[in-house]
């Protein structure tokens, strides 16, 4: 890798693009963004454009590339690219580190494209390796290219593991434990989720995000996610992986060690840190976020989280235990789900019942190429349509 690192954000408008643009603009010595990727913020992506200069810019929508174009003029040397394609195509042939943050299932092939071309690529979509299961890893295994983590979570036990075993069964290792801030609804009764609004399932009390992963947070959907993340991309078995409530969310999670130990990654809640962590690994850098103040933390909770008002965690788990392409259906199902909430289409109670509809119909089958995960992630999406509009019409 070069002394100057050049990096591509695939999904630059959003929350984790703009953290890692706010990280690389402290350490202009140490990298260089070449292309910038989003799919329709054409008035986002021109300010970032102005600021970094990057050598392509390239918007999935047509009309949005257009009016980018004219924002731009002749102001900087960017080239300006549009649609699916040459999102794909920049993804896996510009920059030596690629960060992957385009939402949801949308983002798999362009980090499989990066992956494929052997490149770094901080992983902060993690529906592109729960729906791709080892595909994704083996593609990486084979290009010589490198996974690191985003997610707050698995960035921190990634800092807690021994150095240099990623995606290895991991000696000495007994267990993961993921933390959870619990969302906007930790202490709602059941009666107060039937009747949850978007604006409320939104408003998480610690993290600035996007609507979608905001309502995974509500559900505890994004937790169940990362358990199968975490068992992927750790080498763990389900069983060895554990989600515990921590509604500070200073400790980002731990890892349980044979002996006795337990290690833990802290910090204030700013996607900042595992950010810088990641563009700098081995090294470290500034991320731009204080240090914690130990003395005035006070104390920190934690508890076991509640299955029967956030049943989307015992779904994730239950499609981690059967691997294939379970874990692409739930996660396809979701997606469905959630849209159809934010649209008032659904009621927020029934996101979880959506998805298990779709894994209780649909045949659990080996995930061998990409072909295969795009069939099976539309058949669920029809799928969890049809149920929506049959059978939880708002």
């Amino acid at each position: 890798m070069s002394a100057v690192q050049s990096v591509t954000i695939l999904g630059s408008t959003g929350s984790i693009g703009e953290s890692t643009l706010a990280v690389i603009a402290k350490h202009p010595e140490r990298y260089r963004v070449t292309a910038l990727v989003a799919k329709q913020q054409d008035e986002i992506l021109a300010r970032q454009c102005l600021a970094f200069n990057p050598a392509v810019a390239v918007l999935e929508d047509e009309a949005a590339a257009r009016r980018l174009r004219e924002r731009l003029g002749n102001r900087v040397a960017t080239e300006v690219r549009s649609g699916r394609e040459a999102v794909i195509e920049v993804a896996g042939s510009v920059g030596d580190t690629v960060m992957a943050a385009i939402v949801g299932a949308a983002g798999l092939e362009p980090t499989l494209a990066s992956v494929s071309a052997g490149k770094r690529v901080l992983l902060a979509n993690k529906e592109a390796l729960v729906m791709s299961g080892q595909l994704l890893l083996e593609r990486a295994q084979r290009s010589g290219g490198q996974l690191l983590p985003i997610d707050s979570e698995h960035n921190a036990i990634f800092q807690c593991l021994p150095a240099g075993r990623s995606g290895q069964t991991r000696a000495g290792v007994r267990r993961l434990w993921l933390t959870a801030s619990g969302g906007p609804f930790l202490r709602s009764s059941m009666a107060q989720l039937k009747c949850a609004t978007p604006e409320q399932a939104i408003n998480h009390p610690k993290w600035q995000m996007g609507a979608k992963i905001s309502v995974d947070s509500a559900t505890l959907m994004n937790k169940g996610l990362e358990l199968i993340e975490a068992v992927l991309l750790f080498g763990m078995t389900p069983a060895q992986v554990d989600v515990v409530i921590h509604p500070e969310s200073i400790v980002h999670s731990l890892v349980e060690y044979i002996d006795g130990s337990t290690l833990a990654q802290l910090g204030y809640p700013d996607m900042r840190v595992p950010i810088a962590h990641a563009l700098a690994y081995p090294d470290r850098v500034e991320s731009g976020v204080a240090g914690l103040d130990l003395l005035s933390l006070g104390s920190l909770n934690f508890e076991k989280p509640d299955h029967e008002r956030f049943p989307s965690l015992s779904l994730c788990a239950h499609a981690a235990r059967l691997g294939q392409s379970a874990p692409t259906l739930v996660n396809a199902a979701n997606e469905v789900a959630v849209a159809a909430f934010l649209a008032r289409q659904l009621n927020f109670m029934d996101i979880p019942r959506v998805i298990d509809s779709v894994l209780s119909q649909l045949v659990v089958e080996p995930l061998n190429d990409l072909k295969t995960v795009l069939a099976v992630d539309n058949q669920a999406r029809t799928l969890a349509t049809q149920i929506i509009k049959t059978h939880f019409v708002c």
